[in-house]
């Protein structure tokens, strides 16, 4: 029976006997023990820490924090996924600010209260292995897709997406602005056996109704004013590719007759044109609006919505898909490094659990932006709430939601609760005051791992 691994604590006190009750108080931890900034900085890179506790007031300074925040700024370089957490009881405010923007991950004063400080330690371990995990999720998403995720909502999508590439099923993509339909129907050309030919997209909402017939099926010299030659359209561009017709409810009445008179012939002809012209494309589109609503009130052809839907996927908002803001964040924040635009190497606690309660009503597109804006306005290395617009309570209106509400603060208890006891679920049961196969039900709504 092999040894369970105990996760590894560097605790870094000059003083000997506070380093040796820590040690004792820490023994489910694999404890190091450095007294020294060279000696932490050693340590450091032999063990590779998941958490480091740091005393800022080190030799030769050990009344004052020079010496713990050039070792600070050392480790946060050799090791810089390990979770720091300083202590000082010199101008502890002062010292806990200026630590946390130099890339430390929370911060305790001294004299210590080792109850809390374990806390402090079972929350950085929990968000240490949380990062860990969201890692190899992205070293295992499929790079041609562009899809980052770890949540079974959607899994079941990509599921669906691996059985119906290869037919030549239309396919309708449902769900909410910002949610990602068009990655979705980029991963669905890139599976397919048209994926050699062009992925045509039309966002049908953003060109005028008087426009969308020419854009779509091409037009012929002198069809209409300003038409000084012939001019193919987006479908015929489709030609042995892909045809994504974004936005596809906002299709008008007229347009929509041409449409299904292409579905059903394979066939079209240009804006004052007479010639017939084949075309062979797969064709998948997406929608925010309830269609069968608008079926039923005339707004949208029956017969073309059944052309349009031989397949249709459900895309769940960010809201349902459990962590993956915080692995999405996460993602966007290592594109703006990886192109020079930031020196933010992570979120604060604070900023993860911000994440992680916000509703995301504007869904992936809202996350981005808020991470591109971030690493535009922030200046610590640690971006926090504020950084991100996420310190205000809610957006408007949704305080008065109950159930927004409650879902947030159950949120907050269970994350917080996990990370005190350490992921022991029949311990966090009991200290949330409910049955485990509560805990489990609400773990699995909610989307929260057991880190």
């Amino acid at each position: 029976m092999s040894r369970q691994v105990k996760p590894r604590l560097l605790v870094v006190e000059d003083d000997a006997g506070l380093a040796d009750q820590l040690e004792w108080a820490f023994a489910s931890y694999d404890v190091t023990i450095a007294g020294s900034r060279k000696a932490a900085l050693a340590a450091a890179k032999t063990h590779n820490p998941a958490v480091i506790t740091l005393d800022l007031g080190l030799p030769p300074d050990p009344d004052g924090t020079s010496e713990g925040f050039a070792t600070l700024q050392e480790i946060t370089i050799a090791c810089p996924e390990c979770k720091i957490i300083v202590a000082s009881g010199h101008e502890a405010r002062e010292s806990a600010q200026q630590a946390i923007a130099l890339g430390a991950f929370d911060f305790y004063s001294k004299p210590i209260n080792i109850h809390e400080l374990s806390m402090i330690v079972a929350r950085a371990f929990h968000v240490h292995a949380l990062e860990a995990e969201n890692r190899q999720r992205g070293r295992t998403a499929v790079p041609t897709e562009g899809i980052i995720t770890g949540s079974v909502a959607m899994a079941e999508v990509l599921r669906t997406i691996e059985k119906v590439a290869d037919s030549d099923a239309t396919v309708m993509l449902l769900g909410a602005s910002g949610t990602g339909k068009e990655l979705l129907a980029k991963a669905i050309h890139n599976k397919s056996v048209r994926s050699r030919g062009n992925f045509v997209a039309i966002n049908c909402a953003a060109i005028p109704d008087t426009l969308l017939e020419a854009e779509l099926f091409g037009h012929e010299r002198g069809a209409f004013t300003g038409a000084i030659k012939t001019t193919a359209g987006q479908i015929e561009m489709a030609q042995g590719g892909t045809l994504f017709l974004d936005e596809i409810g906002d299709v008008p009445a007229q347009t929509q007759v041409k449409l299904l008179r292409f579905l059903q012939e394979r066939v079209i002809e240009r804006v004052g044109g007479r010639k017939k012209i084949p075309i062979d494309t797969r064709v998948v589109t997406a929608t925010h609006q309830d269609l069968k609503q608008m079926m039923g009130e005339g707004r949208f052809r029956e017969d073309l919505f059944f052309r349009l839907a031989e397949v249709v996927i459900n895309v769940p908002t960010l809201a349902q898909r459990g962590e993956d803001s915080v692995l999405l964040a996460q993602f966007f924040l290592q594109k703006q490094r990886e192109n020079g635009r930031t020196k933010a190497r992570g979120f604060t606690p604070e900023a993860l659990a911000a994440i992680i309660n916000w509703p995301w009503t504007g869904n992936v597109r809202e996350l981005e932006n808020r991470v591109k804006r971030a690493t535009i306005l922030g200046d610590g290395v640690m971006l926090t709430p504020h950084d991100l617009d996420l310190d205000q309570e809610s957006p408007a209106g949704e305080s008065l939601e109950l159930r927004i509400a409650r879902e947030r603060a159950d949120r907050t208890a269970i994350t917080y609760a996990i990370a005190v006891n350490q992921g022991n679920l029949s311990a966090t049961a009991r200290a949330l005051d409910i049955s485990r196969p509560l805990l489990y039900q609400l773990m699995t709504n909610y989307g929260i791992s057991k880190g």
